[in-house]
């Protein structure tokens, strides 16, 4: 389970496709070895991925590397299919018991792939060191849109994000420069896809409604 606060950017050092179900990855990170078990669940641009490995980096950044494999499931359903060397990727380390709530429960499992169609730009405050607002407007996956609504909450690649308007199945999203600053969001463009979990509450929520009398 995890919140959608990102607390680093990983960069792919490996890729190997083993065949049309199984890939395999080797992601750069900024955390040390000994504080990552073989086995533990790291949420790799919102995918949960589990740790199958781990190795010192090959440069000379504090960290370590973390491997991981995705199968059919996950390669069908996400990007992941399409990262290669150099993809930069928002990483988050499962919640431990006691941890800040600081976005909304995760869990890591993406229903689809969203498309951007717009990114907005809002002037930046002169006072402001990291850059500009800016609201991006997303086509929801097929069959997805029901369970976004205004005011609510979505993870895209692994960033928790409140939903500012829906219009049909697109809906918009404000990144402020903070999240610029610490995500892989700065490099978005128009035309990319991005990973799409809706909240959790909306959809037991829809699950609820369906099994009413009449519902």
């Amino acid at each position: 389970m995890f919140t959608g606060i990102v607390t680093a950017i990983g960069t792919v050092t490996q890729a190997r496709t083993m065949g049309p179900s199984l890939k395999r990855l080797a992601i750069a990170c900024p955390w040390e070895a000994d504080g990552i078990e073989i086995g533990a669940s790291i949420a790799c641009a919102g995918v949960c991925l589990t740790v199958t490995g781990l190795s010192p980096r090959e440069d000379d950044e504090p960290g370590c590397l973390f491997q991981v494999e995705a199968a059919a499931e996950t390669l069908a359903k996400t990007l992941v299919g399409e990262w290669e060397v150099g993809t930069a990727i928002n990483l988050e380390r499962s919640l431990k018991m006691g941890d800040e709530l600081g976005g909304h429960l995760v869990t890591g499992h993406v229903d689809g792939v969203g498309s951007i169609l717009k990114i907005e730009a809002i002037a930046p405050d002169p006072d402001e060191p990291w850059g500009a607002t800016a609201r991006f407007h997303i086509r929801a996956p097929q069959g997805l849109a029901r369970f976004i609504a205004a005011k609510g909450s979505i993870c895209l690649d692994g960033t928790s994000l409140t939903v500012n308007t829906v219009e049909d199945d697109v809906f918009t999203v404000l990144l402020i420069p903070h999240s610029f600053s610490v995500t892989t969001w700065g490099q978005r463009k128009q035309g990319d896809g991005v990973h799409v979990e809706v909240d959790l509450m909306a959809r037991y929520a829809a699950r609820l409604a369906e099994a009413r009398p009449g519902g």
